[in-house]
């Protein structure tokens, strides 16, 4: 069965939970090690915790991260050696990101502040939907991949 890692702070409970709702129709496991609650939880926390499991566990398809923004959950991602978390803005871009960036984990903004032009069940699907394209996208996402150990 397809499995997938998903983890948030007390700012995106509503939209995790549409999220989770939206893997598990669509056949996925989702592993949660998010927060259900509205007390307040660093999303730096939640980002490390999701990432190694991610990384340890080596099961899971891709992770999903929410906080408020996602702006805060995506850079903590980004600081653990092998992640490449990405914030699409829309559905192409979540099309884009994994064709290009062969990126492994996806971020939202939990907030209703930050409204998405498509329903965000879209920009998952699209993002889930694409396809690693390799080639010239290798060459990149090898140099990106080498920051991380100069």
């Amino acid at each position: 069965m397809k499995k997938v890692i998903i983890a948030n702070d007390h700012g995106a409970l509503e939209r995790k939970e549409i999220i989770r709702e939206h893997l598990v129709a669509r056949g996925y496991t989702v592993e949660d090690c998010g927060v259900n609650t509205n007390d307040s939880m660093d999303y730096p926390d939640k980002a490390d915790e999701a990432c190694h499991r991610f990384l340890s566990e080596g099961d899971y398809e891709f992770g999903i991260l929410l906080c408020t923004t996602g702006i805060g959950i995506s850079i903590s991602a980004n600081k653990v050696k092998g992640i490449r978390c990405a914030l699409p803005q829309n559905a192409w871009a979540a099309t884009m990101t994994r064709k290009h960036n062969n990126s492994n984990f996806i971020a939202f903004a939990g907030s209703s502040e930050i409204p998405y032009p498509e329903p965000i069940t879209e920009i998952l699907d699209a993002y889930m939907d694409a396809d690693f394209e390799g080639g010239r996208h290798q060459r990149r996402v090898d140099k990106m991949m080498k920051i991380e150990e100069e």
